[in-house]
């Protein structure tokens, strides 16, 4: 019987798992947003980890192999909405469209549009498409399309607790995964916004939307693109009744669950989230253009440079 963990490995994710030994490390930031307090230690044991988001070529891979039907790609049932348009329930997802110019930045739905069609495979709507990003996160995958990947894989999707362990790459207590200094030595270390958002993408990283995995330096434990890039699921629910979120419509809906890690989108003069500490609600039963996910196996593992299959 062919192996699925091994299948996905080999559709996208070329540089396997690292493995993440157990120990502690001071959890949260008491210096940024309020949900991310206190600091507080906790214990972790150890994991292997997935080097790099799920990509599109990896989660082809896993459509093609089970037939699984996103949520983006299902009508909405009428009975989960009810008094609404039947004629405005039909597949598709949120997607960014920067607007013409500068905008107050208390209202998400002025850079955020409900797009027909758009799913995974159709990043933008309608008439788009994955040429050239196949190497890039899967988005457009909601909370269960994330872990019937991972149970497709063998494996789960982190814990906050895990993921913001191994984010920080052994930087314990640094506010970015690479330390204190947000740009070192004048470099961009994550994919996420230069300019004035949400109108004025500079791109100064070199990437106005996603970019590859791995095009950025990977933290301390060989992880790529932990921050920046996409947010990403994790397995837990969000703790703070009524917390909102910054960047996403209706992010403190009932049932959300947490992401981590910040994505393109966060932009110092508006969501400074592209840190390890750093987390966000957002509705379970919802997916959007700027999030995704990455996997882990747990128990023992063989050492921080463990192959491809491991």
């Amino acid at each position: 019987m062919a192996d699925p963990a091994g299948a996905a490995l080999e559709a996208g994710d070329r540089l396997g798992c690292a493995f993440i030994p157990g120990g502690s490390f001071l959890m949260g930031s008491d210096d940024f947003y309020p949900e991310e307090r206190p600091v507080r230690r906790v214990t972790v044991a150890g994991f292997r980890i997935d080097r790099t988001p799920v990509t599109n070529a990896a989660f082809a891979r896993f459509v093609a192999a089970t037939g699984h039907v996103t949520l983006a790609e299902r009508a909405p049932d009428l009975a989960d909405y009810p008094g609404a348009d039947p004629a405005l329930l039909v597949p598709g997802s949120l997607v960014f469209r920067p607007p013409p110019g500068p905008v107050p930045l208390d209202d998400p739905r002025l850079w955020w549009a409900y797009v027909p069609g758009a799913c995974w495979h159709r990043p933008e709507g309608p008439g788009s498409g994955l040429a050239g990003r196949e190497d890039h996160p899967v988005v457009h995958v909601a909370h269960a399309d994330a872990a019937a990947y991972a149970a497709w894989a063998g494996k789960a999707l982190p814990t906050e607790t895990e993921w913001e362990y191994a984010a920080r790459g052994g930087f314990d207590g640094a506010a970015y995964a690479w330390g204190d200094d947000p740009a070192p030595g004048g470099r961009w270390q994550a994919n996420i916004w230069q300019g004035a958002f949400p109108w004025q993408d500079l791109a100064l990283d070199g990437f106005p939307r996603t970019s590859p995995v791995g095009a950025f330096p990977p933290n301390g434990y060989g992880l790529f693109d932990m921050i920046g890039n996409v947010w990403e699921w994790t397995a837990d629910a969000f703790r703070l009744p009524g917390a909102r979120s910054c960047c996403t419509p209706d992010g403190g809906a009932t049932g959300p669950g947490v992401v981590k890690g910040g994505s393109h989108l966060c932009a110092p003069n508006h969501c400074r989230r592209y840190r390890p500490a750093a987390r966000q609600p957002q509705a379970a039963d919802s997916s959007t253009s700027h999030i995704g996910f990455r996997c882990l196996r747990r128990g023992p593992g063989q050492s921080m440079d463990e192959e491809p299959g491991g």
